[in-house]
């Protein structure tokens, strides 16, 4: 679907200076806005401190939202990754202003992606298009790439790193789907996240402490990733091959021969958001079995792939609707966040989850030391507080008659109500519980953006609300 009255950015600030002076501009105004906070709070009260604060901090959201819209890019998509931990350490209005750059960010108009596309397929005489369609050069008697694309110039999609554009395939009147990176990002990365992170922390956007830094350094990587989209390319071809047996799930086909590395072809794939009103009222069983689709399918990334799409807003799926008597399946977009976890790591990880599935402590403890969130002559009461959070965290996975989780989230069959849970606000509680009483150490990097993964699927089988046997589809990996 068409991104139909939005706004058009007529062109993305991507050089150094210009780029370092809309940035600087932003941390003048927020160590401004900081400063005022600080001198109007003298002689305030607690509460008064309090309110004040959030007010701060809804004003400085407020004004950054603005600025990486414009900006797109990696600066962008860590607004983005903050939203994920916004919900605990933000106000509601803050992180609900963060959380609009995952759906309102602003497309770019066609003649700033055009000049791309040029580049990427070293195409002088292509013409933007008229009305409609684009038909191509008029004048050339090169049979290039551009030459066999029709390209719609409404996009169908925006991001943080580039839009999509339908386009048809001459030959063959195929509809496929462009990927067109936005011009500069790429070579933007380093200077934005520098930038950033000095601005968040004198925002007070983001608290102090090693935890922050190595989010940073996991999303720089991620970022380098994430804008080859040649590497993209090739981890779509291999997850088209471990899912290819699995009618679940559908995997759109690739285009070499109409890709780069800032430019990814693959076949069109129609499907409905899975907070569309046609996938919500569906029944009970489809969404259920939608939902097992998702979770079934972490599981597989984690325990047989070591390969894990670790971006999962809702913009990187869809449902396409079975004919009466077939099956619902799950459209799969955006490889480029694919993380790989090495065995070193997985092995701990692993005994962690077992630990923590069939309540041993002591299992859960030894994959916890060798992941480093805890040492072996670590009191006591910690190690006892943070089997604790496990526990907690694992409650889906639970049965109605395991000690200490709330019977009503369970329904009749024993299955766990997930549009019920409040568990995400319960988990970090007692997570902050354990960092503050405990000052416990920073986890490896591969934690974060799992944690992320797992709140993604956490909020998609809550919005469909779903309610099945979770134990049993994790007890088939165990």
């Amino acid at each position: 679907m068409a991104l139909e009255g939005r706004d058009r950015l007529k062109k993305i600030k991507s050089g150094v200076l210009s780029r370092g002076l809309a940035l600087a501009k932003v941390s003048v105004s927020a160590g401004t806005r900081a400063a005022s906070h600080a001198m109007g709070s003298l002689f305030a009260s607690d509460d008064e401190k309090a309110e004040r604060f959030k007010e701060m901090l809804i004003s400085q959201v407020n004004s950054l939202t603005h600025e990486l819209g414009q900006l797109k890019g990696s600066l962008m998509k860590v607004g983005q990754l903050l939203s994920m931990y916004g919900e605990h350490f933000l106000p509601p209005e803050a992180n609900a202003l963060l959380k609009s750059l995952q759906s309102q960010s602003p497309p770019v108009e066609w003649k700033e992606m055009e000049k791309v596309l040029k580049r990427q397929f070293a195409q002088s005489t292509f013409e933007g298009p008229g009305e409609g369609l684009s038909q191509g050069p008029k004048h050339s008697t090169n049979k290039n790439k551009l030459d066999q694309l029709e390209i719609d110039p409404e996009p169908i999609g925006s991001a943080s790193l580039g839009q999509v554009h339908r386009a048809k395939l001459r030959s063959s009147g195929q509809w496929v789907a462009m990927k067109i990176q936005y011009p500069g990002v790429d070579r933007a990365i380093e200077g934005d996240l520098k930038a950033l992170q000095s601005i968040l922390s004198l925002s007070k956007l983001i608290p102090k402490g090693p935890k922050y830094d190595d989010l940073f350094k996991e999303v720089r990587t991620m970022l380098h990733q994430e804008v080859d989209y040649s590497r993209e390319l090739e981890l779509t071809e291999e997850f088209r091959k471990y899912l290819g047996g699995d009618s679940r799930y559908v995997i759109p086909q690739t285009y070499p021969e109409f890709s780069t590395r800032r430019i990814l072809t693959t076949s069109y794939e129609s499907g409905l958001a899975v907070d569309s009103p046609e996938v919500l009222g569906l029944p009970l069983d489809r969404r259920n079995a939608i939902g097992i689709a998702l979770l079934d399918l972490f599981f597989r990334e984690l325990f047989e792939f070591g390969a894990v799409q670790t971006d999962p807003h809702f913009g990187n799926y869809r449902v396409r609707l079975g004919q009466p008597g077939g099956s619902d399946q799950l459209i799969l977009f955006d490889f480029g966040a694919v993380r790989k976890f090495p065995k070193s790591f997985l092995g701990a990880y692993f005994e962690m989850v077992r630990g923590t599935f069939y309540r041993d402590q002591k299992r859960l403890l030894k994959g916890a030391s060798g992941l480093g969130f805890i040492l072996p002559d670590d009191s006591e009461e910690l190690k006892e507080v943070f089997t604790q959070l496990c526990f907690l965290v694992s409650e889906p996975f639970c049965t109605p008659e395991t000690p200490g989780v709330p019977a009503h989230l369970y329904n009749s069959q024993g299955a766990y109500r997930w549009g019920e849970s409040d568990l995400p606000k319960r988990a970090a509680k007692k997570g902050a519980e354990l960092v503050l009483s405990f000052k416990i150490r920073t986890p490896p990097r591969e934690i974060l953006f799992l944690d992320r993964k797992m709140g993604g699927i956490f909020i998609f089988l809550s919005v469909l609300k779903a309610e099945f046997l979770t134990r049993d589809v994790l007890k088939r990996y165990l």
